[in-house]
């Protein structure tokens, strides 16, 4: 379905690399751009707030892409959560069965340089861009090692990543709690992601009656698609619109 351009009475969420930034060898390597940081400026004030980065990136990390404005954020896939107020609320804390899975990942890292571990306090993710040939047993160490956890963590796949995270917690679930606040709440939601990780966001949307975007190929919930991060930043050039109300 041809997607619309941009409107003020939206309600807008973004998934971050590979969706508003190209993704890089290194997680939270692509640091400030001055393209995006424009583009979401200009859209906040449009939308009188109602723009929130939803990202696996840890908060701390969001704000590296537009440091000069603290946007609603969730970050870590919602585990933790800035609202508009600029209030952080975290949906879980450090347990010791976390800590097993980092040692046993930090392990594996050592003998397999192509492997990266991020640690995000609240969740890992265990990357293999570097080694693309490593991916199924990537998987399989973290399940094993989660075996230990009694469905406290859960598993998620993304691109060239395995995370481990609290589980209940993911990007559908954050779009839900903003809209139940101002600026967010009664608009039309609009989420665009890429990965496999947006898929939950991309269902709540599509039972919201919203606009579900898909960034790039592969298949999807999402009801509309761009072709890749150029085309994002074109589609959301075409939203220099009047400020809300």
């Amino acid at each position: 379905m041809k997607l619309p351009a941009p409107r003020p009475d939206w309600a807008y969420f973004f998934d971050i690399d590979g969706t508003l930034v190209d993704l890089a060898d290194a997680p939270g390597a692509a640091g400030p751009d001055g393209d995006v940081q424009r583009l979401l400026v200009d859209l906040y004030r449009a939308t009188g707030g109602a723009v929130a980065l939803i990202s696996g990136r840890s908060i701390a990390d969001i704000d590296r892409l537009v440091p000069d404005l603290r946007l609603p954020a969730a970050g870590q896939h919602g585990i933790e959560r800035r609202d508009a107020a600029g209030r952080v609320s975290h949906h879980a804390l450090p347990s010791p069965a976390l800590d097993a899975v980092r040692r046993g990942l930090a392990a594996a890292v050592a003998r397999h340089p192509g492997l990266l571990l991020e640690d995000k306090g609240l969740s890992l993710a265990l990357h293999y861009r570097r080694a693309p040939r490593l991916a199924g047993y990537a998987h399989r160490l973290v399940r094993s090692l989660l075996v230990a956890s009694d469905g406290t963590y859960g598993v998620q796949g993304g691109k060239r990543v395995v995370e481990i995270k609290p589980a209940g917690k993911d990007k559908g679930v954050a779009v839900l709690e903003f809209l139940q606040e101002d600026p967010f709440r009664g608009r039309t939601p609009v989420f665009v992601g890429d990965d496999s990780t947006d898929e939950h966001a991309f269902v709540t949307v599509n039972r919201l009656h919203g606009h579900s975007v898909k960034v790039g190929p592969g298949r999807t919930a999402a009801r509309r698609r761009l072709r890749d991060v150029r085309a994002v930043r074109a589609w959301l050039e075409q939203g220099a619109a009047e400020p809300a109300g």
